[in-house]
């Protein structure tokens, strides 16, 4: 009786631990493949942000290039008619402007 009660002590202690593993990869489970967050929507997030911060590099630097050029322009009035002249086709009231297109 004694060696009954033993042996089923032991597995009792094997089946509650491999109970307590079974629940542990059940619930590693659910979490990465069937909950709001899954792996693959955080491995779309992670490339979503790299790509948000390439833009964000990419348009600060638009914003300083266009600030010095804007700067460039107010302060300079030689850059400001050469600036309306190549953008906007602005001429003097004595010329004549002829547009080239390639085709």
């Amino acid at each position: 009786m004694e060696r009954f009660i033993i042996k089923l002590k032991s597995k009792l202690s094997y089946i509650i631990r491999r109970k307590y593993l079974f629940t542990f990869l059940a619930m590693l489970i659910y979490i990465c493949f069937f909950s709001q967050y899954t792996i693959f929507e955080r491995v779309k997030e992670l490339s979503n942000r790299k790509k948000l911060t390439i833009q964000k590099e990419y348009y600060t630097e638009k914003i300083q290039e266009d600030s010095l050029k804007l700067n460039d322009l107010k302060t300079n009035n030689k850059n400001l008619v050469k600036f309306a002249r190549e953008q906007y086709q602005m001429k003097a009231d004595n010329e004549d402007i002829f547009i080239i297109r390639e085709k």
